[in-house]
C-alpha cells in the first residue's frame, strides 16, 4: 500500500493558533486516519493566520507542493469577513481557491473537502461588538462557500454549529480567546475523518 498525502489550506483554524501543531484538526485527522489503517503522511499545510482567499492563492504560488494529494482541505474567508470584505467579493475568490484544491486532487472532487467558517462572534475575543451581527455575516459567508460546493460536487462540512456550542467555553479555546484549543480541533478532525473513510472505504 503506497503511502496517501494530505493536503490543508486556510488560516489560523487550518494552523491551529496557539495551540500545540500536534494538535490542529490537520494533525489530528492524520492520527485518526492512521489508526482507522491508512498509511499516510504528515499533513502538507499551506496556511497562515490572518489570510484572506486571495493572500491563501499567494501564498500557495509560493510553496513547492505535490503535483497531487489524496486528500484535500479548504477552510477560508473568516479574515475576509473579519476585515468587512463583501459576500460577492468572497464568491469568485472562494471558487478560484476551490478549483486549484480540485487540480490537486487530480480531479477527483469526492476527495476535497471544505469546511465551513467558525463564528469567532461566539468567543470572548468579539466581547463589546454586534455578536448578532457578525453571526449573520458568517451565516451569509458559509451559505456561499456551501451553494458554491454543491455545484461542484464538493463534500462541505458544518464545524460552525459544534463551535457555536462551546461558545465561550475556556476548555475549547486557547489563551487569546478566539482561537480554538485541540479540544475543539478534536470535534472538526472527528468530521472531516468520517468524510474521508467513507469515501475510502467507498
Amino acid at each position: 500500500m503506497s503511502i496517501q498525502h494530505y493536503l490543508a489550506l486556510g488560516d489560523s483554524y487550518t494552523i491551529g493558533e496557539q495551540a500545540p501543531i500536534h494538535e490542529n484538526f490537520p494533525y489530528q485527522t492524520i492520527q485518526l486516519l492512521r489508526k482507522a489503517g491508512l498509511k499516510i503522511a504528515a499533513p502538507e499545510i499551506v496556511a497562515k493566520t490572518g489570510w484572506t482567499t486571495d493572500e491563501l492563492s499567494q501564498g500557495i504560488d509560493s510553496q513547492k507542493l505535490l503535483p497531487q494529494y489524496d486528500w484535500v482541505s479548504l477552510l477560508i474567508g473568516v479574515n475576509n469577513q473579519y476585515r468587512n470584505r463583501t459576500v460577492e467579493n468572497y464568491k469568485p475568490e472562494f471558487s478560484t481557491l476551490l478549483d486549484r484544491a480540485i487540480q490537486f486532487s487530480g480531479n477527483r472532487n469526492e476527495r476535497v473537502f471544505v469546511l465551513s467558517i467558525p463564528d469567532w462572534g461566539v468567543t470572548p475575543f468579539a466581547e463589546g461588538r454586534d455578536r448578532s451581527a457578525i453571526a449573520k455575516a458568517i451565516d451569509a459567508y458559509n451559505a456561499a462557500a456551501e451553494e458554491i460546493c454543491a455545484s461542484n460536487q464538493i463534500c462541505f462540512i458544518d464545524i460552525t454549529e459544534l463551535q457555536r456550542s462551546h461558545g465561550a467555553d475556556l476548555e475549547y479555546l486557547t489563551e487569546d480567546k478566539l482561537h480554538h484549543s485541540g479540544k475543539e480541533h478534536q470535534g472538526w478532525a472527528e468530521k472531516l475523518t468520517a468524510s474521508i473513510l467513507s469515501v475510502h472505504n467507498g
